[in-house]
């Protein structure tokens, strides 16, 4: 494997569905799986509404970001999946509470997708962090 990949994984966070990593980081990049609303205590969804799964899906890409070194303000770009378009505004409004900063990361949102485990929305990032 390149040397300079380097896996991110912390108990905060719901342990991945697949083959893949919670987050990887390479060359100052942190690059965070598409996350679902789920508690990481009991593997289900925390909510039933799409801005309840939201806010703990973010929440789940805080705990990884700490993990890697780097918080939500180091976030570059955000692409939220929804299962409903219709969804959107309740979404941006928890997504709003979280990117606070003067620079925003840049963001698309896509409507009308089948998520794993019956999910209302999933978000994944890019963040720059410092290097440690």
């Amino acid at each position: 494997m390149y040397e300079n990949l380097q896996a991110v994984t912390t108990m905060e966070a719901p342990a991945a569905l697949g083959a893949y990593s919670q987050a990887v980081k390479a060359n100052g990049f942190v690059f965070v799986s598409g996350q679902l609303g789920i508690d990481p205590a009991t593997g289900e969804l925390d909510g039933v509404t799409a801005a309840e799964q939201a806010a703990r899906a973010l929440k789940n890409i805080t705990n990884i970001l700490a993990a890697a070194g780097c918080g939500v303000e180091h976030v570059c770009r955000a692409t939220i999946y929804l299962r409903n378009v219709e969804d959107f505004s309740e979404v941006d409004g928890v997504y709003a509470k979280t990117f606070t900063g003067t620079v925003k990361p840049a963001r698309v949102a896509f409507g009308n997708n089948m998520i794993p485990k019956g999910a209302l929305v999933e978000i994944d990032v890019i963040a720059v962090c410092p290097q440690n």
